[in-house]
């Protein structure tokens, strides 16, 4: 009898797992249109969350208020600046794929003012090279460059011509940050309490996950968009063309180690030199080396404060894999993925230990 209760038991306990993943696989399947708009909501909140709590030390009776004022913070201070570089940057990127089409930026005569300043003996290294087919080499530079800065400006009119998914999306992202400011605290419990694992890996892990989140923002993308705003003033100064999309690409290059925005500049300032322009050349270099490059290492260990724990050559290969599969989302999940597999790993090893003890 008791054996027929066990088993009824078990077969209801299956049946309310499996209705529990279908309707988890369902809820995904019906917000996953919006799943970029509800992952950068989720971080928005755990960054300004401080911030939320020191205002509700002033309003400690009115919570909604206090996530009402943060998120009007969050507004001001993040998504209208995002909003005007994001539209320089299409406009930009237009407008330079047009000069190319126009034949106004002709990279073959720049490839050969760039071979002709080169020293006498570099020359004749690079004519006996397997490379002393120059015309090939142009004809391939310039389709690559073409079709690179034709992909986008595809991508700007795309976004241009979604402005209605963004406005969505961006109005469903700041309504979830005003909700995940209030009730976050509660939610977070709720999850981890929910989660089938034992309290003390399940708070561990939740602990990885908001150090791994706030490490990764503060380091990583707070970091590259000071590294990127400090490239474009300079470029500004000395008149390259331009100037706020080769920030913003300067800023995505500063999530890779050792070169990083130096990809970037570096290139920016042998084109200045070939160019004639000598003293803007000069500038860039000193800003690179002097402003540029300086910023991370300043930066970095003010902004993050701990280490995470994570290798640089896995955050390097996470974060690429990251913006590869799932684009600027991936920027922040590619790390996270990292981090908690380490965690998990390192977590199972001591209670494996503990028991074999």
């Amino acid at each position: 009898m008791t054996s027929k209760l066990d088993e009824a038991g078990n077969t209801e306990r299956t049946g309310f797992l499996v209705f529990l993943l279908l309707v988890t696989i369902v809820l995904v399947v019906i917000a996953w249109p919006f799943a970029s708009a509800l992952l950068w909501s989720t971080l928005a909140a755990i960054m300004f969350q401080p911030l939320y709590q020191r205002i509700l030390a002033k309003w400690p009776r009115h919570p909604s208020r206090a996530a009402l004022g943060t998120l009007a913070i969050i507004v001001i201070a993040v998504v209208v600046p995002a909003i005007m570089i994001g539209s320089a940057v299409v406009r930009q990127s237009i407008e330079l794929y047009s000069s190319m089409r126009q034949g106004e930026l002709d990279l073959p005569i720049l490839f050969n003012s760039f071979y002709n300043a080169l020293p006498a003996q570099l020359q004749q290294m690079l004519d006996n090279s397997e490379y002393a087919e120059f015309s090939a080499v142009q004809q391939g530079l310039e389709q690559f460059a073409r079709e690179s800065i034709g992909l986008v400006a595809q991508q700007a009119v795309a976004i241009g011509g979604s402005a209605f998914a963004f406005v969505l999306s961006l109005g469903i992202g700041m309504y979830v940050v005003y909700f995940l400011l209030r009730d976050g605290v509660s939610i977070g419990s709720s999850i981890r309490n929910a989660m089938p694992l034992p309290r003390e890996v399940a708070q561990r892990l939740s602990d990885k996950f908001t150090q791994i989140i706030r490490a990764t923002i503060k380091g990583s993308v707070v970091v590259g968009l000071v590294q990127g705003a400090l490239g474009a003033v300079t470029f500004w100064v000395v008149g390259v063309p331009s100037a706020i999309l080769f920030g913003v690409l300067m800023a995505i290059f500063s999530l890779l180690p050792a070169l990083g925005p130096a990809i970037v500049w570096i290139p920016v300032a042998l084109y200045l030199l070939v160019t004639g322009a000598i003293w803007q050349a000069v500038v860039v270099g000193i800003s690179g080396v002097a402003l540029i490059g300086m910023a991370d290492n300043v930066l970095r260990p003010i902004l993050v404060g701990r280490d995470t724990g994570i290798p640089d050559w896995m955050i390097l290969v996470t974060t690429l894999g990251g913006i590869a599969s799932l684009g600027l989302s991936g920027i922040v999940l590619g790390p996270l993925a990292a981090g908690l597999f380490l965690a998990g790993w390192a977590i199972y090893t001591e209670q494996r230990d503990g028991v074999a003890g």
